[in-house]
């Protein structure tokens, strides 16, 4: 077991992103029953609502889950409205994720409720920030990684630099995971665990849409790019989407409604360029919405359901691990050096 895995009491050391209009109740619940940390996205819930969904995703589930909150997106004081409604409803066990650095008020809240606290970061700096505010663990992005993006650095590159400064912290990294084979090495590397969110989009359980769903699958890595277009709703931050007829063209539509989205059963307008991504509710032009997906979509070829995907991704991880272990020094000094380093992570 890892120290992520034990950490958040996980039978498998993999976070699911908490993506919004793609992480809901029943993907958060289906990826936390199969063993692996499911995540709500919080993202613009009103707090009412997210305290709902908490509890409908609480109902579901009695394996840990976590839920993810957007402070760059929300602001503070909105930030700490939800978190405010969904910690009393999170069961004992339950984590919170945090996209980016939270305040201090949001972490002394959490850390209140006797929460763990995962703030995801891409700089060396972020992470001296986070971990000094008492972060349990951090999620380290790689530019490989679908979404919009913390940092500028490769994922093997960050987490080489933040694991030489801070060697007992508990470290995930994010970006370029999609089989258990990813997972076990990049615990080689010296991560504790992964996060995963393009792995997950096509999940029978995901609330993306279903166009979304089809061209994840149907992508390589090639066809996704970062860009700053989708900038509507979250500026100043580039993000890694799936090309389409806005990124292949050089000059900027006019940025008024294409598509829909129903909540709660009203409409919401969704300008071209927004930073929303199309969710199973979205009706309009969906192929000119921002269809985040990270370079591992190669590897993600099957709109599984969700346990399905865990369970695969656990066998991989296991097979890989006692490949690693059992590995005869004389023809294979390569795993015996990755089952050495694997010993020692997991002995930390």
């Amino acid at each position: 077991m890892t120290r992520l895995a034990a950490l958040l009491g996980l039978e498998l050391p993999l976070l699911q992103a908490g993506m919004g209009a793609v992480a809901g109740p029943a993907l958060c619940a289906a990826v936390s029953r199969a063993g692996a940390g499911g995540t709500l996205a919080l993202y613009k819930e009103p707090p009412a609502r997210a305290a709902r969904l908490v509890r409908e995703v609480a109902a579901a589930t009695d394996r840990p889950f976590g839920v993810n909150v957007v402070p760059e997106v929300t602001g503070p004081a909105r930030c700490m409205d939800q978190l405010r409604a969904v910690l009393p409803e999170l069961p004992r066990g339950g984590f919170v994720t945090s996209f980016g650095l939270p305040d201090s008020d949001a972490v002394r809240a959490v850390q209140a409720c006797g929460h763990a606290l995962v703030v995801q970061i891409g700089t060396l700096a972020d992470a001296d920030t986070a971990l000094g505010q008492g972060a349990a663990a951090l999620v380290l992005q790689g530019t490989e990684a679908g979404g919009h993006l913390l940092g500028r650095h490769p994922v093997d590159r960050l987490l080489a630099t933040v694991r030489a400064r801070y060697p007992q912290a508990v470290l995930a990294v994010a970006g370029g995971i999609a089989t258990g084979k990813d997972l076990a090495d990049a615990v080689a590397r010296g991560a504790d665990g992964a996060m995963a969110g393009t792995l997950f989009v096509p999940a029978a359980e995901s609330t993306a849409h279903p166009e979304f769903k089809r061209r994840v699958v149907d992508a390589v890595a090639d066809d996704t790019l970062i860009t700053s277009l989708f900038d509507i709703g979250w500026p100043h931050r580039p993000h890694r989407v799936l090309s389409n007829l806005l990124t292949t063209t050089t000059d900027r539509a006019p940025a008024t409604f294409i598509a829909t989205t129903r909540v709660d059963g009203r409409d919401h307008p969704v300008p071209r360029y927004s930073a929303a991504a199309p969710g199973d509710a979205t009706t309009g032009r969906i192929e000119e919405m921002a269809m985040y997906c990270g370079r591992s979509c190669t590897r993600v070829t099957t709109p599984h359901p969700a346990a399905v995907t865990v369970a695969r991704i656990r066998r991989e991880f296991e097979a890989e691990w006692q490949t690693a272990q059992g590995a005869p020094n004389a023809t294979t000094a390569a795993h015996t050096s990755r089952s050495e380093e694997l010993h020692r992570i997991q002995e930390r």
